[in-house]
Formats: structure tokens, C-alpha cells, sequence
């Protein structure tokens, strides 16, 4: 199969970039810049000169393809304007993709976060929340999905708040960089809450599936660690930067500071049951022991 990607640069994108090429599939992936271009190249895949907000290029990308995946998304994360902003420019890259794969029975694989269910895991069947701050980015994958019923066989990863390679990635990475900026691991709410994650190169095994033999309409969730205690992350990092860890307050994380102390654990235990998914790589914590001190 030929695949177009967008984000194949990124911590996800790398390791989906190189599943799929070890697995027989050519890929061409959206470059927007020479460093992302010779980076691409030198993994197997042919670059795509072009930005997310360039809806031409990302047409005539899936045009060309026999299916596709969109992991683009700004990492500008300052403020709630510039989270919203990237959101509705990932919607309507996502929107154009997928307009060009109608009535082809082609594979879209899109991505969003796994939800918050009270009191328990949450798992495949639960909805994504339609309000807060992420809500534009659950709508745009509803879209995504209700292609279906137009001739696109869309699915939808949901990955965990920490996907993770080398000691560094999501919100665990997040915390990382915080720490090296204050001087202070620092962990929001009580410590206790707990956050679900996946080893970059499980996820990507994921996306192939997916793009495979996935159905029209379904989500599925990237899961391996179901939920790791914050403090323990927290105290690894520490351990590894020689920081002490404290309690800070949730307004440390800007945009994220209301997600970062939410009780959030997620269940992929229907993934696995269905598509014979299972994770084979380090868990987090395992993983944090390799943050650079």
C-alpha cells in the first residue's frame, strides 16, 4: 500500500514512518522543511515539500496514495489561543484529506487523545468530551469517522497522554522540560492522579493495523501502561535531573494545567482483544530512566 502521511517527523510520526516501511509499504510523508525532508529520506520515505495549512498539496497528497494518516499538529502549546489555533488548522487539514478519499473505500487513519470516564478506565466505546479545551480536536475526528457512511474506511487511534521513546515525549516530556526550566520537578494536583502511556514503536504497530484491516467508523485505543501515578513519574525525573520534587501549581502547565491534574486512566483492552494488537516495548517508567540528566 501507498501512504501519504502528515507528521511524520514527530515522536509518533518517526516510528509509524519506519513500521510501515519495514512492513512493505511505500510511504511519501508531508516535509516542511529541508531538515524534515533529508530526515524522511534517510528513513525510506519520500518527501512532500508543503505545511499542514497547505490544503493543495495535502489534497493531491491523498489523491496519490492508497491510504492515509494525519498525526500533524502545532507544538505551540503557550496559550489557549495558540491550542485553539492549531486545532483548527489540524480540522481542516484533516477535513481535506478526507474529502479527497470519498466514495474510494480507501484507509484515513486519524488520531485524538483517549477520554476521561469518572472513576475508571476509560475505553474504546467512550465518547470524546465535546467540551473543553480540547473538544475542536474531538470533533474534527467525529467528522473524520462519519466519512464512513461516504465511502471511507476512517478510523481513529486514540493515544494516551504520554507517548514515549528515548526518555522523552507527551506529557512525561512535558514535565521534563518544566523541571529543566525551574530548577524543580514539579507535578500538578495531588500526585495521584494517574496517566495512561504507550512506547512510541507499540503505537506505530497500532497505525498499520489500522490502516490494514481496521473497520469504517471505529476507534481504537494505543494503550500499554493504563495508568501511571504522576508523583512516580514525577520522582524518576527528579532522580535523573538531581531536582527536587514538589507539589506547583496547575497554572505551572499553562493550557494543560486543568488535563495535567485529572485522574485519567485508559483501558485497550478491547483493542487488543479485536485486532490482535499487543505492546511489546519498555514501559514509561521504565523508559523515563533514560532522561538525560
Amino acid at each position: 500500500m501507498h501512504v501519504f502521511i502528515t507528521g511524520g517527523t514527530g515522536t509518533i510520526g518517526t516510528a509509524v514512518v519506519a513500521e510501515l516501511v519495514s512492513a512493505g509499504h511505500t510511504v511519501s510523508a508531508l516535509a516542511r522543511s529541508d531538515r524534515s525532508a533529508a530526515t524522511l529520506t534517510a528513513a525510506g520515505a519520500t518527501p512532500v515539500a508543503g505545511a499542514l495549512a497547505d490544503l493543495d498539496v495535502l489534497r493531491a497528497g491523498a489523491r496519490a496514495a492508497e491510504g492515509v494518516v494525519s498525526l500533524a499538529f502545532s507544538n505551540d502549546y503557550g496559550s489557549p489561543e495558540s491550542l485553539a489555533a492549531g486545532m483548527a488548522e489540524e480540522s481542516a487539514a484533516m477535513a481535506a484529506l478526507g474529502e479527497e478519499l470519498v466514495g474510494s473505500d480507501r484507509p484515513f487513519v486519524v488520531v485524538s487523545g483517549t477520554p476521561w470516564a469518572p472513576g475508571r478506565p476509560s475505553t474504546e466505546s467512550d465518547p470524546l468530551p465535546l467540551e473543553g479545551p480540547v473538544a475542536d480536536r474531538a470533533r474534527s475526528v467525529i467528522a473524520a469517522l462519519d466519512l464512513a457512511e461516504r465511502g471511507v474506511r476512517g478510523s481513529a487511534i486514540r493515544l494516551p497522554r504520554t507517548v514515549h521513546a528515548d526518555g522523552t515525549g507527551g506529557f512525561a516530556g512535558l514535565l521534563t522540560e518544566a523541571a529543566r526550566r525551574s530548577g524543580v520537578a514539579g507535578y500538578p494536583g495531588d500526585g495521584e492522579q494517574r496517566w495512561p502511556a504507550v512506547h512510541a514503536r507499540d503505537a506505530a504497530v497500532l497505525f498499520r493495523i489500522a490502516l490494514e484491516r481496521a473497520p469504517a467508523g471505529t476507534a481504537w485505543h494505543a494503550v500499554a501502561d493504563e495508568g501511571d501515578r504522576v508523583r512516580d513519574l514525577i520522582e524518576v525525573i527528579g532522580r535523573r535531573l538531581g531536582l527536587p520534587v514538589e507539589r506547583v501549581a496547575d497554572e505551572t502547565f499553562g493550557p494543560f494545567g486543568p488535563i495535567f491534574a485529572m485522574d485519567q486512566p485508559a483501558s485497550s483492552a478491547h483493542t487488543r482483544e479485536a485486532l490482535g494488537w499487543e505492546p511489546t516495548h519498555e514501559s514509561l517508567l521504565e523508559d523515563l530512566e533514560h532522561v538525560e540528566p
